[in-house]
């Protein structure tokens, strides 16, 4: 009963094999690099870059994004190596439980549902701005109480196009889900043409002036701006998940990680330099920032088609967020960590129905209620603690393990591991100290709920046989 037993990474590999047949190896570096794409532009660039402008960095804003990809780069390698040794469903949770054991993973496994939830809840929210954006290019307005989360100072009390967005896609998600390369590609094409369309239109109507303060609230607002738009870069995970399918993982994998968060940093520079060249920074304080800078200039042509693009492309951000977090939900079910019924998939549907309406209502009603920026906020100190987790985590194995085999392995270790480490924890100490609070506060009622359910339940309970295994 031991809080550190592990599962050796052989049995999570024909655990996996059971619940399935093999998948295709069908990827290559191009598949990957536009997965990683559209994973990873969506709600960052086109809502948080308006929150980080006005309250935090100002114009600096893009030394902002330049810090978050530092840190999202070299964190990325560690996942890319994990995921090419254990190529199984859970993410950092299944990756821990081979590196720490049991009661590590639980942890790890619960702030990714922090993570994965809380991201939800802030994509939606995020798409209720866009969309009203555009009602009201139609003439059609929401009753003020039903536009925004609860704010009693600004007449506000629940988001009612976030709510029914989610529950929308959770209806679609329980119908199964179909993903491919193609339709991946044609997404990134469309998110990518939509901010190359505000770029070409917005940079004719920057006024440097404009910059001027370039850090007027000092380095601490650029580390804080950094720390708020790291969310931006949120979903370059998805990559490293999909390291069963890769074609020569070891030169492919680095490629579509290094390559997509390359692409999108330097997109996110440009789009940071003209929002804030466009507008004032402290007038960006707004859930729809690209398409406000633009009926700012006039270009209400342009801020409609903008809106369009990001409705679309946060919608799809959406749908993979909310089935990140019912996967995790099985997976840690399927551990005997979380009750059975999350593990439960439909004959018909082959899909985890009950997972994914409760993972549904919960998301819904945190979208409609809880403020964007607190949101953001919580997502971003979940995501930062895994990738220091899954950082130590390589370094771990590289001591216990040294003779595993590896498909992909971190370049200048200790180093890439230890600097992931470092510049995650910069940014981590950037958030407020409430956030903190809040993140602690939900790592004790996951410990709570592990010492009086996931102990006792827990598969390897069932399976000593593991234990030994793993050593």
């Amino acid at each position: 009963m031991s809080l550190f037993r592990k599962k050796s990474i052989e049995a999570l590999i024909h655990e996996s094999g059971k619940t399935g047949a093999a998948l295709k190896k069908d990827l290559g570096a191009f598949d990957l690099t536009m997965l990683g794409i559209g994973a990873i532009i969506g709600t960052g660039v086109f809502v948080l870059t308006g929150v980080a402008a006005a309250k935090h960095a100002g114009p600096s804003l893009v030394l902002s994004f330049i810090l978050s990809g530092l840190a999202c780069v070299f964190a990325a390698l560690c996942y890319a190596e994990f995921a090419s040794t254990v190529p199984v469903s859970g993410s950092a949770y299944t990756y821990s439980y081979a590196a720490f054991g049991e009661i590590i993973a639980w942890i790890l496994g619960w702030d990714l549902i922090l993570e994965y939830g809380v991201a939800a809840s802030a994509v939606a929210a995020g798409w209720s701005g866009y969309f009203q954006g555009l009602l009201s290019g139609f003439g059609i307005e929401l009753p003020k109480a039903l536009t925004s989360a609860y704010d009693p100072a600004k007449g506000t009390f629940i988001d009612l196009p976030a709510i029914l967005i989610v529950l929308f896609i959770t209806l679609l998600l329980t119908q199964g889900v179909k993903k491919s390369a193609r339709f991946n590609a044609v997404m990134v094409v469309i998110k990518v043409a939509v901010i190359l369309l505000f770029i070409a239109v917005g940079a004719w109507y920057v006024k440097p002036e404009n910059w001027t303060p370039f850090m007027p609230f000092g380095f601490s607002g650029v580390a804080a701006g950094a720390a708020t738009v790291f969310f931006a870069y949120l979903g370059f995970d998805a990559v490293s998940t999909a390291a069963e399918e890769v074609r020569n993982p070891q030169r492919n994998m680095p490629i579509g990680i290094i390559a997509s968060l390359a692409i999108c940093t330097l997109l996110y520079i440009v789009v940071s330099l003209i929002l804030t060249g466009i507008v004032p920074y402290d007038q960006l304080g707004v859930k729809n920032p690209v398409a406000f800078a633009l009926n700012y200039i006039h270009q209400d042509w342009v801020a409609g088609f903008i809106s369009i693009g990001a409705i679309t492309g946060i919608t799809t951000v959406l749908l993979v967020m909310l089935y990140a977090q019912t996967r995790l939900f099985y997976a840690i079910s399927r551990d005997g960590l979380l009750p059975k019924l999350f593990a439960k998939v439909s004959e018909r549907k082959q899909t985890p129905i009950i997972n994914s309406w409760v993972t549904g209502v919960g998301i819904s009603f945190f979208s409609g209620v809880v403020p964007l920026n607190k949101l953001a906020e919580l997502t971003n100190i979940g995501t930062l603690f895994a990738f220091m987790m899954v950082s130590i985590g390589i370094l771990v194995l590289r001591k216990t393990k040294p003779n595993l085999k590896r498909s992909f392995t971190v370049p200048f270790v200790p180093w890439i591991p230890l600097a992931a480490v470092a510049f995650c924890g910069y940014l981590a100490l950037q958030l407020p100290l409430m956030t903190w609070i809040s993140f602690a506060s939900w790592l004790l009622i996951g410990l709570v709920i592990y010492f009086l359910y996931g102990r006792k339940h827990s598969a390897l309970n069932e399976h000593a046989n593991v234990e030994k295994q793993a050593g």
